[in-house]
This record gives C-alpha cells, structure tokens and sequence, in this order.
C-alpha cells in the first residue's frame, strides 16, 4: 500500500478527474460526480482547502447513512414572479444548489430583484462560489447559509455549542473590474480548517476553539474527539466547540443566519441530530433596478481602485479587497497545482480503495499534468 507523510501536490484537472472517479464508483451519475467534484476543486484552487477534497471522505459517508443522496434535483414548493421557496431533497449541494441559485438569478433578472429560499440541501460547499455566480450574471446578491442538526459553535459568552458555523456571502459586481466577494463563517474558522489541521495541514489559530470547560485550545480533539482508525472524524463527538468571530457580533449574525436560512426557510435552525443539511435565504438583485443615473458601476470600481491604493501596513502584503486572495489564488494554483496534506490525501485513497479503485491509478490521476 503506497502511503507518504508529505503533501502531495495534485494538478486541478488530475484532482477532478479522480474525485469524479470515486463519486461515480459510489453511484453519482457521470454529470453529477464530475460537477461534486469540480466545485471541491474549485474550493482548493480558491485557497479554501477547508471546503475542498478533504471532504470527499465526508460526503461518502454521509452519502452511505441517507444524508446525502445522489441523483436528486430541486423540488420548486412555492413561487410567484420574483420569490421561490425550494426543497434540495437532500440531494448534494453543487447539484441542488446551482439549480436552486440559478432560479432566483433568473426572477432577479426577469423582475429585477427576487428572493429565493432553498432547505433540505447537500453541504453547499464554498458559500462565496454562489455569490460569483451572480455576479457573473450581472447580479448583487446576499444570501445566508445554516447547516441545521451540525451544532458546533458556542454563542458568545456560552461554553455549550447552541449555533452551526452560519455562513454569509455577499457578491457586489463590478462591471468594469474585480466583483467584491465577501465570504466568511460566523465562526473564527470553518469546521473544515480544524478537519484540516487534524489531517496534518495548517494549525487551527488561537481562540478558534473551546475544550469541554470552555477554556481556549487549538488541538482539534476539542471538536472531534479522540479519533479511531479508519472511521471518518466527525465534529459532533468532541466535548468542545468552535467559537464565532468578533465576540457578540459574529454571535449574533449566526443567530440572524440560523433564523433566515434556518427557520425562514423550514429547514430548521440548528439543534441535536445528526441529518445534517443546509438552508439558504438569498436575495439577488439587479443594479439597473436602483441606478437613476448616478453611475452605479463607476462609483463601485472608483472605490475599489481607492481602498486598494491606501498604503499597506506591510510593504510586502498590498491592500486587498474580499474575493481578491481567491483570485490570487486560482492564479496561482491553476498554474502550479495544489497540496494535500498527508492526512487528508491518504484518506481520499483509503476511500476510493474502499470501492475498488486501485491506489496507484488514483495517484497517477490526481498528479498527472
């Protein structure tokens, strides 16, 4: 059995073409496994490892306990000219959730604005892939995330998890340059960073995490406990939590989110279970629609131009604007490949061994440029 202790570095069209391998050996359809894995490569080449390949052992196991099911498409359950409340069946979220997203771009453009609901979906993955998605069709858009039965984040003030990692992303376009891409967790750090770290990738940052009596730590066994040999980790068994960002006020937008994209939607603010899925509460609107002429797309690209040329702290590290370290980073990344860390990598490869993909084949896949 072929195993490292090193990163392995991967080509992103090698990493596809494996990870679409594994979801077809598992079930997925050849549209389906090649799309679940363009957008976790996607993720990686973003710079978001935490949302990338490492979960493919994830969303097999999810897949294998009814949380996940392939081959679902989204079920529209109310709408009218520019609203749509939609169920994703539990399908995965880079099928049921471009479908669902695509939906309301489509009202949005129609109508001008529009407001599309989504519950019951797959893991959506990177949230900020969703916001570009608008923004590719000319759109502004926010939209709030939960993921309902995953609690794993301490409210502030509390030393018991009350709260899911509750994403935001808001996409501004920019018709004449770079679209503004805000996306973060209301937690310090995504769940998926501390998976990282615990697979032997970058170290979770002081103050992310909480142990059982509340007290700071950065060993990712808080959140996922003492781990056994060959079962995939799973957040919920530690004694610990994430923490959110900006002490009470990232508290409260998780809050906001679990209300919004939780119990707006009907997929459930967050609580004990284990059918972990998401709920997603966007609005997309058209900028015509409120521009009477005083120059919308200029005055976003005057302003980006300005704060990127304010002096930089670190002559070393200039000035960015939200989506630019995604874009620094696919540059990057599409021309030099990616790093797994040892840990994630080999569990991949345990996984597609698991269906009877031969090791070796996956590595020349993966590597292949």
């Amino acid at each position: 059995m072929m195993t490292t202790d090193q990163p392995t570095r991967v080509t992103a069209s090698g990493m596809t073409a494996l990870g679409a391998n594994i979801f077809e050996q598992a079930g997925a359809a050849d549209g389906e496994a090649v799309a679940i894995s363009a957008n976790l490569v996607n993720s990686n080449l973003s710079g978001h490892d935490s949302h990338g390949v490492v979960r493919i052992p994830r969303y097999l196991m999810w897949e294998e306990t009814g949380n996940l099911a392939f081959g679902q498409s989204a079920s529209v359950i109310a709408e009218g000219g520019n609203f749509a409340l939609i169920d994703g069946n539990r399908g995965f979220g880079q099928v049921v959730g471009r479908e669902a997203v695509d939906i309301g771009i489509q009202k949005a453009r129609e109508n001008g604005v529009s407001v599309m609901a989504l519950r019951n979906a797959g893991h959506l993955g990177r949230i900020g892939f969703w916001a570009e998605r608008a923004c590719d069709a000319g759109l502004v858009s926010v939209s709030f995330v939960n993921v309902a039965q995953s609690m794993l984040v301490a409210p502030f003030g509390a030393a018991d998890r009350r709260v899911s990692t509750a994403p935001v992303t808001i996409g501004v376009v920019n018709p004449s340059g770079d679209d503004f891409i805000l996306d973060f967790a209301t937690s310090k750090v995504a769940e998926g960073k501390v998976m990282v770290a615990l697979r032997g990738g970058k170290p979770v940052p002081d103050g992310a995490l909480i142990d059982g009596d509340g007290k700071s730590t950065t060993d990712p066994i808080a959140l996922y406990g003492e781990q056994t040999p060959g079962k995939e980790a799973d957040p919920r068994a530690g004694a610990g939590a994430l923490t959110t960002f900006g002490d009470h006020k990232g508290s409260g937008l998780a809050l906001a989110c679990e209300l919004l994209a939780g119990a707006l939607t009907g997929s459930g603010a967050t609580g004990p279970g284990k059918k972990t899925h998401n709920g997603m509460f966007s609005v997309f609107l058209k900028p015509e629609l409120l521009d009477d002429g005083h120059g919308f797309a200029a005055s976003v690209k005057d302003y980006i131009d300005y704060v990127r040329s304010a002096r930089p702290r670190d002559p070393e590290q200039p000035v960015m604007i939200p989506g630019d370290p995604e874009r620094k980073a696919r540059a990057e990344r599409h021309a030099n490949g990616f790093d797994i860390a040892a840990g994630a990598w080999n569990s991949i490869l345990d996984a597609g061994e698991k269906l009877g993909l031969d090791r070796n084949v996956m590595i020349e896949t993966a590597t292949k440029r």
